[in-house]
């Protein structure tokens, strides 16, 4: 007796991973939101700290100086700390092209802002009895010149990061602009006056 063999019909295999491929994106967003969020509360924790020591007469008799100190101090500090899970989100946006085109396209018009505004600044350091909407602009001015210290720190991040030349160097290109704003923060806020 001949006993025939049955064949079985060929199938793939299943893919391997296939859970893992689904849950890596997830995970990544969540490492960058959870750096995020531990910038936050460093941020926070600073001002607290910062509330702590700074309680008292003179506290309250200039509470909102004290308070912009706190904003900026808060800005700050979650700027700076937010540049690592920043970096981390660069890393994983790597392979997307259009993606770093898009990033070079908004930042090169930002950083064009800065020496604007820096222009502005010292033209109205200059100019006496200014219109009124001029010192608006001129408070606008000066919080952007403000920024720019990191700004250059995101804007160099972003070159290292960056996958091909174009944006690359046109971020370079951004960062420097930005380090020649903040040079001229330091030397009309810090220098100047001290001559």
């Amino acid at each position: 007796m001949s006993i025939m063999a049955t064949r079985l019909p060929i199938t793939a295999p299943a893919p391997a991973n296939t859970g893992a491929t689904t849950w890596k994106p997830l995970l990544k967003v969540l490492a960058v939101l959870a750096g995020y969020s531990l910038a936050l509360c460093a941020a926070c924790a600073m001002v607290a700290i910062r509330q702590l020591h700074t309680q008292g007469p003179d506290a309250q008799a200039s509470a909102g100086m004290y308070a912009a100190g706190d904003a900026m101090l808060f800005v700050a500090v979650f700027g700076t700390a937010a540049l690592l899970p920043t970096g981390l989100g660069l890393y994983y946006l790597r392979p997307f092209r259009s993606f770093w085109i898009i990033l070079t396209i908004a930042a090169l018009p930002l950083a064009a802002t800065g020496p604007v505004c820096a222009g502005a600044l010292e033209l109205l350091r200059h100019l006496r009895g200014a219109p009124s909407f001029l010192q608006v602009c001129a408070f606008f001015g000066v919080m952007r010149v403000l920024g720019a210290p990191l700004l250059a720190a995101c804007f160099f991040l972003c070159a290292c990061l960056a996958p091909t030349r174009f944006p690359r160097w046109a971020l370079l290109g951004a960062t420097a602009v930005e380090g020649l704003v903040s040079a001229y923060a330091v030397i009309h806020w810090f220098i100047l006056p001290r001559l």
